[in-house]
């Protein structure tokens, strides 16, 4: 087997330079919230591949589904032969996400599609063209997704011209505008209905608690007030729950904490237990507002991700992987406050973070932990605030001890 050394010297060659990786080192084997490179250093992983691997790596169920779906098709396309798999992962989340009303939902491959879907769906239900998104929000790397998206470097940087109608609203970030909820929402309409107008809002699209932006967590009431005002104003509440889904905040999704119930919801990373899926659901009359044939793509709903969905779903429900998440939380948090040198610990669940004085601080403390042998990320606007996303099945060992790296490399100057 190749040495990480000699396969960093192939990837020179051989993948492009846009392409980065937080590790140089090359990943062998992984399972839980453990991973092994080729050579044979081992770390306690508290990425999740970005809060993907939330049942763990190679979790036995989805490993087995995987496998008897393989050796039974990989792949017919929904959209030419149906299979039942599609249909059991739309139940699941329909029954799963928030509201009580009747949905729909449809199956794509990546966060990024499943936004763009839901734009498109929220577009053509109303006739309406203007999405309003957020400061500091983060929806993915397509060409719409990068106009949603707040963060230039290394996002959008010379990708240009993007997108149309889009427009940015200020986001409620406790720790630097310290408004409270209705009052920073308050702020975010007057924007919304001076530049854009009420009457041309086909949709209003906001992570509950933002992802890349810096697992920023609104204060209480800014939500609320922004889907009664969607609701008042005729627009669709998009809430893009790719990172904080299924169990990763504590409850299976971020809206629930507020008692949201977004007219839709976009799901994907957690969801699929390490194959890429992604899903919309909302509102019956929303999701069948568009044409037959205007939702879909070759590969959306793929029958072996599918599996491995119903399995991860399967696997959060017998371990309670919400529960768990609150435990991660009741541990970590703790454990993080009263540093001198945090500005803020925030999150919720499984979903934790720290914000430093700048990036130069962050991506320091990161390494730190990596030479220690604790996969991290760093994350933000301002690139200064350290991330945790462990597994939901992590044990408290491996919690801990992951802790600890963090505490002492926080604590070094």
């Amino acid at each position: 087997m190749a040495s990480s050394e000699e396969l960093h010297k192939r990837r020179a060659t051989a993948v492009a330079r846009g392409v980065s990786s937080v590790l140089s080192s090359y990943v062998d084997t992984a399972a839980g919230a453990r991973l092994t490179d080729v050579d044979g250093r081992e770390w306690i992983d508290f990425a999740s591949g970005i809060a993907v691997t939330s049942v763990g790596n190679a979790a036995p169920r989805v490993v087995e589904a995987v496998r008897a779906q393989a050796e039974r098709f990989t792949h017919t396309c929904f959209m030419v032969a149906p299979y039942e798999s599609y249909v059991s992962v739309c139940e699941q989340l329909i029954d799963l996400t928030p509201g009580t009303f009747e949905k729909r939902a449809a199956l794509f491959n990546s966060g990024a599609e499943a936004v763009e879907n839901a734009v498109k769906i929220a577009r053509h239900a109303t006739g309406r063209q203007a999405v309003v998104v957020f400061d500091h929000a983060y929806h993915g790397r397509t060409n719409l997704t990068m106009a949603l998206t707040a963060k230039v470097m290394p996002y959008k940087h010379g990708f240009g011209p993007f997108a149309p109608e889009i427009y940015r609203a200020p986001m409620s970030y406790p720790l630097r505008d310290g408004l409270s909820g209705p009052e920073a929402a308050a702020r975010a309409v007057d924007v919304i209905e001076k530049q854009v107008g009420s009457g041309n809002v086909a949709a209003v699209l906001i992570e509950p608690i933002q992802g890349e932006g810096g697992f920023v967590v609104p204060a209480p009431g800014f939500l609320p007030a922004l889907a009664q005002w969607a609701r008042t104003a005729g627009a669709v509440f998009i809430a893009d729950e790719i990172q904080t889904g299924f169990c990763r905040t504590g409850d299976w999704f971020a809206s629930a904490h507020e008692g949201i119930e977004p007219d839709l919801v976009t799901t994907a990373k957690g969801m699929g237990g390490g194959l890429p899926i992604a899903g919309v659901v909302g509102r019956a009359e929303l999701m069948d507002a568009v044409h037959a044939g205007g939702l879909g793509g070759t590969y959306g709903g793929n029958p072996v991700a599918c599996a491995a969905a119903l399995a991860a779903i399967e696997t959060m429900r017998e371990l309670d992987l919400a529960a768990a998440a609150r435990g991660i939380e009741g541990i970590l948090v703790p454990g993080l406050q009263g540093i001198e040198s945090v500005h803020e610990v925030r999150g919720r669940g499984a979903m934790i973070a720290v914000e430093l004085a700048d990036a130069a601080r962050a991506a320091a403390v990161a390494a730190r932990c990596h030479e220690a042998g604790l996969l991290v990320l760093t994350c933000g606007t301002y690139g200064n605030v350290l991330r945790f996303l462990p597994p939901l099945v992590i044990s408290d060992d491996d919690l801990r001890r992951g802790l600890d790296i963090v505490r002492n490399s926080l604590l070094l100057p």
